[in-house]
C-alpha cells in the first residue's frame, strides 16, 4: 500500500513538474525571435572584427574571426556556415599551416552532416590523414567522423546498412577516447555517446547524469546532454523524465538558437502518443520551421514522417470541435430563440398583469372611496338616527301633554281655555326649532360646511346670512340636504315648508352666483363629514 502510495505522488509531482517546464518552454518559444536577433547581434559584431582584421592584414586574427563565424552559423544556417567554413580553409591555405587546414576541413565535415550531406561530410573527413594530427586534433576528428556514421545509421532508420553504420561509429569513438583526458567535457560527450549507440541505456543514463551533476557542463554541451537523456528515458519507458529533459533541451537550442536540432521534435512524439495532440502539433511545426530555418535536409525528412501523422490527428480533433461547436452554436440558437419566446411570453402576461393590476388599483381606489361614502353614511345615519329619536320622543311627550290638556279642558267643558291653548301651539315656531336642531345636527356632522360653502363664491352673498336664531339660510338647507343625499326636491319642499318653484329658483340663483356652475353639486358631495 506504501509503495503504491509513493508511485502515485511520484507520478504527481513528475506531473506538475513536466507542466511547468511546458509552459516555461511556451514562455521561450514565444522569445526565440529575441535569441536570434542576439546572435544576429554577436555575427554582425563577428563581421566587423572580421574587416577591420582584415583591412589591417592580419592573417591569423583574420581566421580566428572566420572560425568563430563558422561556429554561429553552423547550427544556425547551413549556406552561411558553409559559405564561411570555405573562407576559413582559403584562410588556412593562406596562413600555410596544415593543423588550422585540418581544423577547418573537420569543421566543413560537421557542417555538411548538420544539412544532411552525409556523402560529402565523409568523403571529405577521409581525405584527411589524421595520423599526422595532433591530440587534441584527433579528439575533433573522431567524434565528427564518428557524428557522421550514426547520423546516416539514423538517417536508414533500421535499414539493411543501420548496423554496419552504427559499428563504424562506435569505433571512431573509441579511437577519439584514446586520446581524451578524463574527467573532462569532451571525455564525458564521448563516453555518454558511446554507451548510449552501443545500447547500454543504464551506463549512458549513468554518464550523462554523472557528467551533468559533477562538471560545469557548457552550452554548448548541455542540450545535446539533456536531449540524449530525453531520448533514453523514452526508450526505457520512463516518459516523464523523457518530457522533463527534452523540455530542458529545447529550452537550452531556443536560448542558443540552435535551428538543427531534435529535441523538440522527439518531445512533440511524445505529447501526441499521450494525447496532448494540440501542443505536440505546435512543436511539430516549430521543429519544421528550425529545420527549413537551417536547411537540414535529414531533419525535414525525419519531421516529415511524422508531421502528416500529428496534422491529420489535429485536424481531426479540429473537425470534431468544429462539430461540437456547429452543435453548441446550434444549441444556443435555440436556447436564444427559447429565451427571446419566453421573453415575449413574459413580456405579454406582464402587460396582462400591469393592466390587470391598474383595474385593481383601480377597484381599491374605488373600494376606498366607497368604504369612506359607507363609512360617512352611517355616521350621518347614526347621527341622524339619534336626532330622529330625540325629536320624536320629544313631539311625543309635547303631544301626549298637548292630548291631556286638551282632553282635560274637552271633559270639564272649558272651551274658552281649550280655544287659547290651540292658540298657544305656534307651528311656525315648533319648525322653526325643528329647522335649528337640522342645523346644529347637519354642522356638528360637516363642521366645514359652512366655510367651504362660502369659498364656492367670489365674494359676500345674501344668502350666506341665515335668519335670525338660525344657523343656515334656506338655501344654504337646501344644499345641506344634498349633501345628506335629498335629492328629490319635493320631498326636500316639504320638509322646508317650501314650493318645488321655490325650491327650484333657491337652487339656480345660487349656482349662478358661484365659481362653480357646470360642477357645483360635485363640490358640494366633496364636503367631508368629520
Amino acid at each position: 500500500m506504501f509503495v503504491l502510495f509513493f508511485i502515485l505522488i511520484t507520478a504527481s509531482l513528475f506531473a506538475n513538474i513536466n507542466d511547468s517546464l511546458l509552459v516555461e518552454l511556451d514562455r521561450y518559444i514565444d522569445k526565440r525571435d529575441f535569441y536570434v536577433r542576439q546572435k544576429i547581434e554577436r555575427i554582425d559584431s563577428l563581421k566587423d572584427q572580421l574587416y577591420l582584421s582584415r583591412m589591417r592584414n592580419e592573417k591569423r586574427e583574420a581566421f580566428k574571426y572566420l572560425r568563430c563565424l563558422t561556429e554561429e552559423y553552423e547550427s544556425f544556417v547551413f549556406d552561411s556556415a558553409f559559405f564561411y567554413v570555405t573562407k576559413l580553409k582559403e584562410a588556412a591555405l593562406q596562413i600555410s599551416e596544415v593543423e588550422l587546414l585540418a581544423e577547418a576541413k573537420i569543421k566543413e565535415g560537421f557542417i555538411f552532416i548538420s544539412g544532411g550531406l552525409f556523402k560529402e561530410a565523409i568523403d571529405s573527413l577521409k581525405s584527411m590523414q589524421p595520423e599526422t594530427f595532433s591530440d587534441s586534433l584527433k579528439r575533433k576528428y573522431y567524434p565528427v567522423l564518428a557524428r557522421a556514421y550514426y547520423d546516416l545509421a539514423d538517417y536508414n532508420d533500421k535499414e539493411l546498412f543501420f548496423d554496419s553504420y552504427l559499428s563504424i561509429g562506435n569505433k571512431y569513438l573509441d579511437s577519439a577516447l584514446i586520446y581524451t583526458a578524463e574527467n573532462t567535457n569532451i571525455y564525458w560527450s564521448v563516453e555518454s555517446l558511446r554507451r548510449m549507440k552501443k545500447h547500454d541505456w543504464r551506463g549512458a543514463k549513468f554518464a550523462f547524469e554523472y557528467w551533468m551533476r559533477n562538471l560545469d557542463v557548457p552550452a554548448s554541451y548541455y542540450g545535446i546532454a539533456t536531449s540524449s537523456l530525453g531520448y533514453i528515458y523514452q526508450l526505457t519507458g520512463y516518459e516523464d523524465k523523457a518530457v522533463e529533459y527534452l523540455a530542458k533541451a529545447a529550452i537550452a537550442d531556443i536560448k542558443r538558437s540552435t535551428k538543427e536540432t531534435v529535441a523538440l521534435r522527439n518531445l512533440a512524439n511524445i505529447l501526441f502518443e499521450n494525447g496532448q495532440v494540440s501542443r505536440a502539433y505546435k512543436y511539430i511545426i516549430i521543429a519544421l520551421d528550425d529545420a527549413t530555418y537551417h536547411n537540414a535536409r535529414h531533419r525535414k525528412i525525419e519531421i516529415a514522417r511524422v508531421l502528416p501523422i500529428i496534422e491529420g490527428e489535429k485536424l481531426a480533433q479540429t473537425e470534431a470541435q468544429k462539430e461540437k461547436l456547429i452543435v453548441f452554436l446550434v444549441g444556443l440558437v435555440f436556447l436564444i430563440v427559447l429565451v427571446v419566446a419566453s421573453l415575449v411570453v413574459i413580456y405579454i402576461q406582464l402587460k396582462k398583469l400591469y393592466k390587470i393590476r391598474k383595474v385593481l388599483q383601480q377597484t381599491v381606489m374605488e373600494l376606498n372611496e366607497l368604504n369612506k361614502s359607507l363609512t360617512e353614511a352611517n355616521q350621518i345615519k347614526e347621527e341622524y338616527i339619534g336626532y330622529f329619536f330625540s325629536i320624536n320622543s320629544e313631539y311625543i311627550e309635547k303631544l301626549v301633554g298637548f292630548h291631556k290638556n286638551v282632553h282635560r279642558k274637552v271633559l270639564a267643558r272649558q272651551y274658552d281655555e281649550l280655544t287659547q291653548l290651540l292658540k298657544r301651539f305656534n307651528m311656525k315656531e315648533e319648525r322653526r326649532s325643528l329647522f335649528r336642531k337640522f342645523d346644529e345636527i347637519f354642522l356638528k356632522i360637516f363642521p366645514d360646511f359652512l366655510e367651504y360653502f362660502k369659498a364656492l363664491f367670489d365674494g359676500d352673498e345674501e344668502f350666506f346670512v341665515p335668519k335670525k336664531g338660525d344657523l343656515l339660510s334656506a338655501e344654504m338647507r337646501i344644499f345641506a340636504l344634498n349633501r345628506l343625499g335629498i335629492t328629490d326636491a319635493e320631498k326636500i319642499a316639504s320638509f322646508l315648508d317650501l314650493s318645488v318653484n321655490t325650491i327650484y329658483t333657491y337652487k339656480t340663483k345660487v349656482k349662478s352666483k358661484s365659481l362653480f356652475r357646470d360642477s357645483f353639486d360635485e363640490k358640494i358631495m366633496e364636503i367631508k363629514a368629520l
